[in-house]
């Protein structure tokens, strides 16, 4: 999946949070949304989903206009976004939320359970057991598995790596490049967790106050005086 953001302005009702926002993402690509709190990024996920409306600019997904088309839209043409928190129903077990994401978008899909739980081992050790007894990592993992079964051509991920131990977040991202490599999955992925996301994207921007102030590849932005200035590393 192609994604291409044109000019985009969005934010909170009068309050401007992106500004003149453009980049483009071909299909296949991971590309990492940097930047401290309070700088956009999750607002910059949240508007290519279609959870919050677009003031100024466009986002085009293989070519079509969605800027104006609602959530379950977007997610009917591949498009599936794994929440910062990860929007747990504590009470229903693994498998029935796997099964969930199967059946949520509405479209006519295969039945990709025996591949989420190859590249998640641990979810089928639980399948009986309710999502709110794991950890943070494992509903890190189920979030994922449960938005891989949408069987979607691309994937938002905003801030995977929130509350999750260091050796469970770098397994997360190994993982998520295994499936990036073997899928052609394409991934937009936020996140403070910086060498997580060096170690994932091909290219990088970095977000301050609502702009894109630097872009590049990983070597490209890391080490460089922004870097050090605006992510503090």
């Amino acid at each position: 999946m192609t994604i291409e953001v044109n000019g985009l302005d969005a934010g909170y009702g009068s309050i401007g949070v992106l500004h003149d926002i453009s980049f483009s993402v071909v299909s296949g690509e991971v590309l990492g949304i940097l930047g401290r709190n309070g700088m956009g990024k999750s607002t910059l996920i949240r508007a290519i989903a279609g959870t919050i409306p677009v003031t100024k600019g466009t986002i085009i997904i293989d070519g079509v206009d969605v800027t104006r088309l609602p959530v379950h839209a977007r997610a009917r043409c591949g498009l599936t976004t794994i929440i910062q928190g990860r929007g747990m129903f504590p009470k229903m077990t693994v498998r029935d939320s796997l099964e969930m994401g199967r059946i949520a978008s509405g479209r006519v899909k295969r039945n990709r359970l025996d591949e989420v739980l190859s590249y998640f081992p641990r979810l089928a050790e639980r399948l009986n057991q309710p999502s709110g007894t794991m950890s943070g990592g494992e509903q890190q993992m189920l979030a994922i598995g449960r938005g891989l079964m949408t069987d979607p051509k691309a994937i938002l991920l905003d801030e995977p790596s929130d509350g999750i131990m260091p050796l469970l977040v770098q397994q997360i991202a190994v993982t998520l490049s295994e499936i990036n490599r073997r899928e052609g999955m394409t991934i937009i992925i936020v996140e403070q967790n910086v060498p997580m996301v060096l170690s994932m994207a091909q290219r990088c921007i970095i977000l301050e106050k609502g702009y894109v102030i630097a872009r590049g590849s990983p070597n490209e932005v890391a080490g460089t005086d922004l870097m050090k200035k605006y992510l503090a590393i």
